[in-house]
C-alpha cells in the first residue's frame, strides 16, 4: 500500500514582491556596479506554471491557458554602437518611436544586422581593446539595444498578479512599464521575472527595456563560446490569483528498501492559507497517491509520499511520475494548478564512485553548448529533441550543460528521454587566469558566484535527471567557490557536486580534470593515496575539433577497466558555426573571426563538435557511438560459432534487442541469422552459439553482429542498430602474385630520349627521365593518368586542426615537398617484364628513397617505394608514407574492400567495419568547417578506381594499406604553418581525382588541440625509419 505523511512547518508569512516598488528609479551603475545583480527580481522559484485547471495542466501546454500571454513577436528596437548613445527617455509613454525598426523577440542582435558575433575562448569579449578593470566595462563599442511594445492585457486579467518572464537576456536588463521602471536583472542565463502587476492598467500597456553588449556580469560569463547579445528562450506575461497561490514547489525524490520503495519529500511555499489537493500519478494516468492538505494559518508545509515497488528513474529507463497540485480558497474553489514530474532515482557517493540507484553508472557524456546555426542562442524545442535524438543514436548518456544553465525545456526532455545531466551555473572567469592572485578570487566577485549558483539549484532543483551540480568552469578556486559549494550542500544534499578547479580539494565531490592522458586517468584509477579517493570524471576530454577524436578507444578500455574512473563528458557536442556567406556569395560555415578584423577571435576553437552546426554527423561521431554502445559481442571459439554477449546497462535487460549476425567470405554475405530472445540481465555476459558453417570457406571470414531494437522506443524506430561488433573468423591473406604473363613488350631508351618508353598490345607507360617519375599511362586507349599527372610519394598530408595545434605542422616540414634528388635511373627488360629503377638522395630528411616498378604486357604494375633512414639522424616523425596517383578527374569511382565507408584513422576505426563499400570521389570527402585531411580509409584488402562505366585501375597491396580518392590537392586544403581564415566550400577543387595510398598514416590525435597531446598518441605515429610499401596497378577494363 501507498502511503502518505503530512509534515506540517509554520512560518511567518512572507510578500510575493518586496517592498514598495514605485518609488525604485535605477541609477544606471547598476550595469557596472557587482554589489547589484538584481534589483526588484521577483522571488526566484522551482520551474513550473500555474494552470486555471487540471485538464490544461496535465496536457503542459502554457501557451493554451488564459493565464499565458506571449511576449513574442515584432518589437520596435533601436541599437546604438557606444553605451553613452543610448536614448535614455525611450521608455516613456509619450516617446516617438516611429523612426526605430523592428526586432523579433526573441532573436539575437548580431544576426539580425546589428553588430557583428564575436568568438573568443580565453579572455573577455573586448579583449585588445579595453584593459580588463572589474566591475568597470567598455563605453565604446557596448552597444545597447532598446525595446518597446504595447500589449494588450485580457480583461480576465482584471484583479490578478501579473508576472513579465523574461528567459535570458545578454547580457542585462533594464525594465519598465508604462513609463516607471521596475527593475534590473543580470546573469543572463537564467530567467528573470518581475511582478509588474501594479503598473499596469486595463487594455494597452506599454513595455521597455534595455539590455547592454557588456555589463559587470560579463566577467562572470566568459565562456569559450559566442559572444552574442538580444533575448533568447521564452518571454511572456503570465496571471495569477493575486490573493491565494502556491509561490513554490520543491521535490526531493529518494529510494528505500534496497531502492525498491520510492519516497517523495514535497515541500511547499504558499499564499492565502489555501486547501491543496496532491494527486500522484503513473505513466499510464493513474492515479496512485492523493491527498488533501489544508494550510490554514500557515505559509509552507511539507508533504511525504511512500510508493512500495516503485518504478525508478534512470537514463536507461525514464520513467516519470506526474504530480498535481490543484489549490483552492477557503471555500474550495480551484484558483490554479501546477504539476510537475516526479522520477524516483537516488545519487549515492560510496567507495570512490557515484551510485545512481545503488549502480556505479558509467558517464557516457558530451558537453552541449545551446548553440543554433541560424538562431545563435535560440534554439527551438524541436531542435533540442532532434539534438536528444542524435545523443540516443550515439550511445550518449550524459550531458553537461556547459558552461550555464540551459533553457528549462532542456531539463524537462531530459527527464522524458532519459540524459543524465550534470547541471552548470553561469560562471566563468577564464580571462583572469588561475594565478594566486586572480580578481575572481577576491570578495568583489563572491555575490556574483554566489547567487549564479542559488539561481542555478533554486530553478532546476527538482529535474530528475539532474544527478550532481557544478559550480561553474574555468575560474580559480577559492574562498567564493567554498562558499557556493557550502551553500548547495545545505540547500541539496542529496546530489553531489563538481568544481573542476577545486582539482582534488575540498569543493568538489568529483576528481573532475579537463583533458587528461590515459596514462594519467590509468595513474589516478590505481593510486591508495588519501586525496585520490574520489570518483574520476572527466569534465571535459577527447576534444573533437575538425578531423579528431583519436584514442577515445584508450579511455573507454580505462573506464571498464577501474571502477573509480566513470567516465567523462566529450568537448563537444556540436560545432558552433553559424551559417553565412562570403564575399563571392559562397555558403559557408561562419566561425571566429569571419565577421571583421577589430574584434578579437579564436579562429575556429568554437567548431569542435561530434556533429556539426547542422546536426550532421561528423565522421568521428561514430566512434563516439562505438567506445559508447552498450551492448558487447566477443569470441570465445568462432569456429564453432561460440560467442559471448554482455549486456553494459546498469537498469535494463536486452529483451527489447535481438541479435543479427551476418559471415561474410571476403566481404561477400555467405550466411546469415538472427537470436530474437536475448536473456542477459544488467552487467551480465552470456554465450550464444551461432549455427554458421566456416568450414566450407577457404577466404576471409568476418562475422558481423548487430543488435537492433525489436520494438519502437522514445526517439528510436524499431530495426535501429544500437550496438555492433565484428570478428575474425579467419584472418586475411595479402597474396598476389602477379599476371599470368602472356605477351611481350618493347623498352625504348634512347639517350636522346627525355623519357623511358615501354610499349605492349594496347599498353603504353612512360616514364620522365628528369624526375624518375610516371609521365604517361595508358591501357587500350584510356589514360590512368590525368593531364600532366604523376605517381609520387607522399609524405604529407592536409594538417588536421590538431596537426596545427600540436605545432608538429611546423616540426614535419621537412616532409612537405622534401627534395628529391635523382641519384640514378635504371630501365631493364628481359621482354616479358620491364623494371624501372629511380634512385633519390632525401637530404632534408637524411633518408635514400628507391622507386621500382616493375611492368607487365597487360598494363599491370609493381611499385614498390622504399626508404631507407640514417640512424641516428634527428629527423622528425611524418604525416604518412605513401603515394599519390593523379587520374582523371572522371576517374573518380572507388570500389574498395576495407573499413568504410565512413572515414577512419589508425586511433580512429575500431567503428568501421572490413566491408565492401562504393563511392565516390565527392562522397569520400567530408566538408569540414575548415579544410583539412579528410577521406582516409584503412585496413585495405583491395581498391578499384574507376569511370562509372568501370574503367580504371585496381590496387593491391602485399598487406593491409590506407586510401582515399578525393578531388581535392593536399597543398589546397592545407593553410601551411598557420591558419587561415578559410573555410572547405572556398577550396578549390583538383583537375584530378587524386588517389592517396599509404603503407601508413599517423593517427589524427584528439586528447587535447593545442598541445604536444593534440597529434597522435605514440603508438599511432609514423616514425622516422625504414619503411618499405609494395602496390599493384591491375587495370581494369
Amino acid at each position: 500500500m501507498n502511503k502518505l505523511f503530512l509534515i506540517a512547518a509554520l512560518t511567518s508569512t512572507l510578500p510575493v514582491c518586496a517592498g514598495n516598488i514605485s518609488t525604485i528609479q535605477p541609477t544606471f551603475t547598476e550595469w557596472h556596479d557587482m554589489s547589484v545583480n538584481e534589483v526588484n527580481r521577483f522571488k526566484l522559484h522551482t520551474n513550473y506554471f500555474a494552470y486555471e485547471s487540471a485538464e490544461k495542466a496535465m496536457k503542459g501546454d502554457k501557451s493554451q491557458s488564459a493565464n499565458y500571454l506571449s511576449l513574442h513577436g515584432a518589437w520596435k528596437f533601436n541599437w546604438v554602437v557606444n553605451a553613452d548613445q543610448r536614448p535614455t527617455d525611450f521608455f516613456k509613454t509619450d516617446y516617438n518611436d516611429a523612426s526605430w525598426k523592428s526586432l523579433n523577440v526573441p532573436g539575437i542582435w548580431e544576426l539580425n544586422g546589428y553588430g557583428d558575433p564575436v568568438y573568443i575562448n580565453v579572455g573577455f569579449a573586448w579583449r585588445g581593446h579595453f584593459k580588463d578593470n572589474p566591475p568597470e566595462v567598455p563605453i565604446k563599442n557596448n552597444h545597447v539595444g532598446s525595446y518597446r511594445r504595447t500589449i494588450n492585457i485580457p480583461e480576465s486579467w482584471d484583479g490578478k498578479q501579473v508576472i513579465a518572464h523574461f528567459g535570458s537576456v545578454t547580457s542585462n536588463m533594464y525594465l519598465w512599464v508604462n513609463g516607471q521602471y521596475v527593475g534590473y536583472t543580470e546573469d543572463s542565463k537564467v530567467a528573470a521575472e518581475f511582478d509588474i502587476t501594479k503598473y499596469l492598467k486595463k487594455g494597452e500597456n506599454l513595455i521597455a527595456f534595455q539590455s547592454f553588449r557588456w555589463s559587470d556580469g560579463s566577467y562572470c560569463e566568459d565562456q569559450d563560446f559566442w559572444r552574442l547579445s538580444g533575448v533568447a528562450r521564452e518571454s511572456y506575461l503570465y496571471a495569477r490569483d493575486a490573493n491565494v497561490q502556491m509561490t513554490n514547489i520543491r521535490i526531493t525524490p529518494d529510494l528505500q528498501n534496497n531502492y525498491q520503495d520510492g519516497q517523495a519529500l514535497i515541500s511547499v511555499d504558499v499564499k492565502g492559507q489555501p486547501i491543496v489537493d496532491f494527486q500522484l500519478y503513473n505513466a499510464n494516468g493513474i492515479e496512485v497517491v492523493k491527498s488533501e492538505t489544508d494550510f490554514k494559518g500557515r505559509t509552507s508545509g511539507t508533504v511525504q509520499f511512500l510508493l512500495r515497488n516503485v518504478k525508478t528513474w534512470t537514463a536507461e529507463t525514464p520513467y516519470l511520475y506526474t504530480l498535481v497540485a490543484t489549490v483552492k480558497d477557503r471555500k474550495k474553489n480551484v484558483k490554479e494548478v501546477i504539476t510537475q514530474k516526479i522520477g524516483f532515482r537516488k545519487i549515492e557517493m560510496k567507495g570512490a564512485q557515484m551510485l545512481v540507484n545503488g549502480k556505479p553508472i558509467y558517464i557516457k557524456g558530451a558537453n552541449r553548448h545551446e548553440m543554433d546555426p541560424d538562431g545563435g542562442y535560440v534554439v527551438s524545442r524541436e531542435r533540442m529533441i532532434q539534438d536528444i535524438q542524435i545523443m540516443k543514436r550515439l550511445n550518449i548518456n550524459a550531458v553537461r550543460t556547459c558552461h550555464y544553465p540551459d533553457d528549462p525545456m532542456w531539463y524537462d526532455l531530459c527527464d522524458e528521454y532519459g540524459l543524465y545531466v550534470c547541471a552548470e551555473a553561469n560562471q566563468e572567469s577564464h580571462g583572469f587566469g588561475y594565478n594566486g592572485d586572480s580578481e575572481a578570487k577576491k570578495p568583489l566577485f563572491a555575490k556574483q558566484i554566489l547567487e549564479r549558483n542559488q539561481h542555478n539549484v533554486e530553478l532546476y532543483v527538482n529535474h530528475p535527471s539532474i544527478i550532481y551540480w557544478s559550480l561553474g568552469n574555468e575560474t580559480v578556486d577559492g574562498p567564493n567557490f567554498t562558499a557556493a559549494y557550502q551553500w548547495i550542500k545545505n540547500f541539496d544534499s542529496s546530489r553531489p557536486i563538481q568544481w573542476e578547479r577545486a582539482e582534488k580539494g575540498a569543493n568538489t565531490d568529483f576528481y573532475c580534470p579537463m583533458y587528461r592522458t590515459p596514462e594519467a586517468c590509468e595513474k589516478y584509477a590505481l593510486s591508495t593515496a588519501a586525496e585520490d579517493q574520489k570518483p574520476l570524471i572527466q569534465c571535459e576530454y577527447n576534444h573533437t575539433m575538425g578531423n579528431s577524436s583519436g584514442g577515445l578507444k584508450e579511455y573507454w578500455e580505462l573506464v571498464r577497466k577501474y571502477p573509480k574512473f566513470q567516465g567523462g563528458f566529450i568537448w563537444d557536442f556540436v560545432d558552433q558555426a553559424l551559417h553565412g556567406k562570403d564575399a563571392n556569395g559562397v555558403s559557408i560555415y561562419k566561425y571566429g573571426g569571419d565577421y571583421n578584423d577589430y574584434d578579437g577571435s579564436d579562429n575556429n576553437f568554437n567548431c569542435n563538435g561530434i556533429i556539426g552546426p547542422d546536426r550532421q554527423l561528423n565522421p568521428h561521431a561514430y566512434e563516439v557511438a562505438y567506445q559508447y554502445q552498450n551492448i558487447w559481442a566477443e569470441a570465445v571459439d568462432l569456429k564453432v560459432g561460440k560467442i559471448s554477449v554482455h549486456n553494459e546497462y546498469f537498469f535494463r535487460d536486452l529483451s527489447n534487442y535481438k541479435l543479427v549476425w551476418t559471415m561474410t567470405e571476403d566481404g561477400k554475405a555467405v550466411q546469415t541469422g538472427e537470436v530474437n530472445d536475448l536473456q542477459v540481465a544488467p552487467q551480465q555476459t552470456v554465450e550464444y552459439t551461432l549455427p554458421y558453417d566456416a568450414q566450407a570457406y577457404k577466404g576471409e571470414l568476418l562475422l558481423n553482429i548487430s543488435f537492433v531494437l525489436k520494438t519502437a522506443e522514445p526517439l528510436m524506430k524499431a530495426g535501429q542498430e544500437v550496438a555492433y561488433r565484428q570478428l575474425h573468423i579467419t584472418l586475411p591473406k595479402y597474396q598476389y602474385a602477379g599476371p599470368a604473363v602472356d605477351g611481350k613488350l618493347k623498352l625504348q631508351n634512347k639517350k636522346k630520349d627525355t623519357q623511358i618508353s615501354i610499349t605492349a598490345n594496347g599498353v603504353e607507360v612512360k616514364f620522365d627521365k628528369a624526375t624518375g617519375l610516371l609521365a604517361s599511362y595508358n591501357v587500350n586507349g584510356t589514360s590512368m593518368l590525368g593531364e600532366g599527372g604523376t605517381l609520387k610519394p607522399n609524405f604529407w598530408r592536409a594538417v588536421t586542426d590538431n596537426d596545427m595545434g600540436s605545432r608538429i605542422n611546423i616540426a614535419y616540414k621537412a616532409w612537405h615537398h622534401p627534395t628529391m634528388n635523382l641519384q640514378s635511373l635504371t630501365a631493364t627488360s628481359d621482354k616479358r617484364t620491364a623494371t624501372i629503377v629511380a634512385r633519390y638522395d632525401m637530404p632534408e630528411v637524411k633518408a635514400q628513397l628507391v622507386l621500382t616498378y616493375v611492368v607487365y604486357p597487360n598494363g599491370e604494375i609493381k611499385v614498390n617505394q622504399k626508404m631507407t633512414a640514417t640512424p641516428g639522424a634527428k629527423v622528425s616523425n611524418m604525416f604518412r608514407f605513401g603515394m599519390v596517383l593523379q587520374m582523371p578527374y572522371g576517374m573518380d569511382q572507388s570500389e574498395y574492400f576495407g573499413r568504410g565507408p565512413i572515414e577512419n584513422y589508425l586511433d580512429r576505426r575500431e567503428c568501421m567495419n572490413i566491408s565492401i563499400n562504393k563511392q565516390s570521389a565527392d562522397e569520400q570527402f567530408f566538408s569540414y568547417v575548415r579544410p583539412q585531411e579528410s577521406g582516409t580509409k584503412t585496413d585495405m584488402r583491395w581498391w578499384k578506381q574507376t569511370t562509372t562505366a568501370g574503367t580504371g585501375l585496381c590496387v593491391v597491396s602485399d598487406n593491409a594499406f590506407s586510401a582515399s580518392a578525393i578531388h581535392y590537392n593536399i597543398d589546397d586544403l592545407d593553410d601551411g604553418e598557420e591558419k587561415e581564415q578559410r573555410h572547405t566550400q572556398q577550396v578549390p577543387k583538383s583537375k584530378y581525382t587524386n588517389l592517396f595510398l599509404d603503407k601508413r598514416m599517423a593517427g589524427v590525435g584528439g586528447i587535447d588541440s593545442w598541445s604536444h597531446h593534440a597529434k597522435a598518441m605514440p603508438k599511432y605515429e609514423v616514425k622516422y625509419g625504414n619503411y618499405d610499401f609494395t602496390t599493384w596497378l591491375i587495370p581494369l577494363k
